[in-house]
């Protein structure tokens, strides 16, 4: 197995650093070890203040990687490491093409989005990797009723990934709830990636995520959010009230 990540706390909250999150995976599944995977940023840090339910999930999580940029500043100027920001789309789409190697023995799931929108990134994922095993996909709207056939369907396919996209919290929570279902599985919240890979939506230009700026083409597109977007503002304050009175017990590196 490969060295463990190093662990920090962000506000409470443990991040996991290292260099090769997609390889880490890799190892993970082939020796059968279920693991959650979730993607911080600093929205979903400030809903876990107000949430303890979601706290409890990302304390559980076996791997947090540093999504967002608040999070990543927050490692390297107020905890001195250096880190870069692992947008969740990106490792997702690097861990897809790992699977669709040949020789790569493992099925993957797509739940979440609108009807119809998982299945046409499941469709966008075969085209690009052909040799990739889709076990199914399901759309996030559905009845109680569906939503137990979902779960009796995925305890007999026991795919070996599973993308979750249902939105923070609702994917976090669901995904402690049901990970029994396929125990030696790799679990991941994919948030909106879905939408991006169906052609749904576009996502930020890189220069704007090169700058920390693809929150602001997020709110472009979607000017509901800008209720949600006072997480960022929030997030800074706190960090920055760290940083004057250097909270205790924050920032120290551990092992999982």
């Amino acid at each position: 197995m490969s060295k463990l990540p190093r662990k920090f706390s962000v506000l409470g909250l443990p991040v996991h650093v290292m260099t090769n999150y997609p390889g880490w995976l890799l190892e993970r599944l082939q020796q059968r070890l279920g693991t959650h995977v979730v993607t911080l940023n600093a929205e979903m840090t400030m809903q876990a203040e107000r949430n303890s339910s979601l706290a409890k999930v990302i304390q559980n999580a076996e791997l947090v990687v540093p999504d967002g940029a608040g999070v990543v500043l927050y490692l390297r100027w107020l905890l001195w490491q250096t880190v870069q920001r692992t947008p969740g789309i990106e490792l997702a789409e690097t861990l897809l093409q790992e699977l669709g190697q040949p020789g790569i023995d493992a099925k993957v799931f797509f739940y979440g989005g609108a009807p119809g929108v998982a299945a046409k990134a499941s469709e966008f994922w075969r085209s690009q990797t052909p040799n990739l095993v889709v076990a199914g996909v399901h759309s996030g709207f559905h009845s109680p009723q569906e939503e137990e056939q979902l779960r009796q369907t995925l305890a007999q396919l026991q795919p070996q990934v599973i993308f979750v996209g249902l939105g923070v919290p609702r994917q976090e929570l669901w995904i402690a709830n049901n990970r029994h279902l396929c125990p030696q599985a790799i679990w991941i919240g994919v948030g909106g990636s879905f939408d991006i890979w169906s052609g749904t939506k576009s996502r930020a230009p890189a220069w704007l995520g090169d700058n920390n700026l693809e929150w602001l083409y997020r709110l472009y597109q979607e000017p509901w959010r800008w209720r949600r977007m006072l997480a960022l503002p929030e997030f800074a304050l706190k960090a920055l009230v760290y940083r004057l009175f250097r909270v205790s017990g924050v920032g120290i590196a551990s092992n999982l």
